[in-house]
């Protein structure tokens, strides 16, 4: 991994020196606690969406997703029907892929169903790893870990989808809940 040190003097994470919307991602959003189940659905839907392809093409598309899909609204999205997924396969905004978006109307569902068990926020908490045993900010990149594949694992019991360990490991750097930046970026320590 590595820093890079940007014009402003800043060491960041390598993999956020360009373009511009990578660093700002970086330094306002990425390892950063979010709040709300609307704020939480919208980076899983965003991790599974990102599956397969580049991160750039996510954040690029992110406003059209937010337009797409009711700005992450859970009860809004579980309502989608098999019309609504034929229009947004049409839509150009956003990634047009038929799994991915029939699973966000799936685990929008899902999300709902979990706030009888306290709500999709609470049910990822669960799964951060304990500090004395993660490997918080270590300069060797990692894909999954035990906590992601419990995650994984628990969601796809609730009846979610498009939730592997890798995607949730990937949710779960975003989230702030493993805290991923290099141990020299300036961001450090801010989950």
């Amino acid at each position: 991994m590595g820093v890079i040190v940007g014009a402003d003097g800043m060491p960041r994470c390598s993999w956020s020196a360009e373009p511009a919307i990578y660093r700002e991602y970086h330094d306002q959003e990425w390892g950063r606690p979010v709040v709300g189940e609307a704020a939480h659905l919208e980076r899983l839907t965003l991790e599974a969406f990102q599956s397969g392809l580049s991160w750039l093409t996510i954040l690029r598309k992110r406003p059209g997703f937010r337009d797409a899909f009711a700005g992450f609204d859970a009860e809004t999205v579980a309502a989608y029907d098999v019309a609504d997924v034929e229009r947004l396969m049409a839509d150009p905004e956003i990634v047009r892929n038929r799994r991915k978006i029939e699973a966000t109307v799936t685990n929008a569902r899902a999300t709902v169903a979990l706030r009888e068990d306290g709500g999709l926020p609470a049910f990822i908490e669960q799964y951060r790893p304990d500090p004395e045993h993660a490997s918080i900010g270590s300069r060797e990149p990692r894909s999954t870990s035990p906590e992601s594949i419990a995650l994984s694992k628990a969601l796809k019991k609730r009846g979610f989808a498009f939730v592997g360990p890798t995607t949730m490991y990937a949710l779960m750097q975003a989230l702030g809940v493993v805290d991923d930046h290099d141990p020299d970026c300036h961001v450090r320590g801010a989950s």
